[in-house]
Parts: structure tokens; C-alpha cells; sequence
């Protein structure tokens, strides 16, 4: 059932012109630099230090590593870290059904 609502969304998606991330729930990452990440379509905020953090997606958490990490400005949908960013991990999901 869930891959015949998969197939059914990047249907939709193509005969709409629209990007994946704004049909579905996938995060969108923007990295401007190495001082400069937007992320879009972020569930919620895990841990948060100057030097690390974690942000929780509907398909895994993104860790961001680096100094003087912040966060410039946080809608519903998409966040913005500032700092000096020096690296990007990512923890995905499994689906175990």
C-alpha cells in the first residue's frame, strides 16, 4: 500500500512540475560556504551546542559538526545554522516492515 501512494505521489509530482521535497516530506539541504546551511522540511530540533547539531527529519537526523554553531532563523518548515560548519553526518531511518 505504501508504495502504490509513493508511485501515486511522483506521479503527481511530475504531471505538476513540482520538486519531490515539496510533495513529500524529504528534507532539502542548502550548504552556501562552509557558514551557511538551510534546511528545509525539518521535523524538530534534538541537541544544540556552539560546536554540535542535531536535527531530527522524517527520514533520519542530520548531525552538523564545526564551531560557533547557531541558529539564525527557524520557521515550522525550515531551519538556518550559521557557523564555521566542518562537517555534515546523516542517520537515516530503516523501514523494518
Amino acid at each position: 500500500m505504501r508504495k502504490k501512494n509513493s508511485k501515486r505521489t511522483k506521479m503527481l509530482s511530475r504531471m505538476l512540475e513540482l520538486p519531490e521535497e515539496v510533495v513529500t516530506n524529504k528534507p532539502k539541504l542548502t550548504l552556501v560556504g562552509f557558514g551557511e546551511l538551510l534546511i528545509e522540511n525539518y521535523k524538530a530540533i534534538l541537541e544544540y551546542e556552539d560546536f554540535y547539531i542535531k536535527i531530527n527529519t522524517h527520514i533520519g537526523a542530520i548531525n552538523i559538526n564545526g564551531f560557533n554553531l547557531h541558529l539564525k532563523e527557524m520557521t515550522g518548515d525550515d531551519i538556518m545554522v550559521l557557523g564555521s560548519i566542518d562537517s555534515i553526518d546523516f542517520e537515516s531511518i530503516t523501514d523494518e516492515a
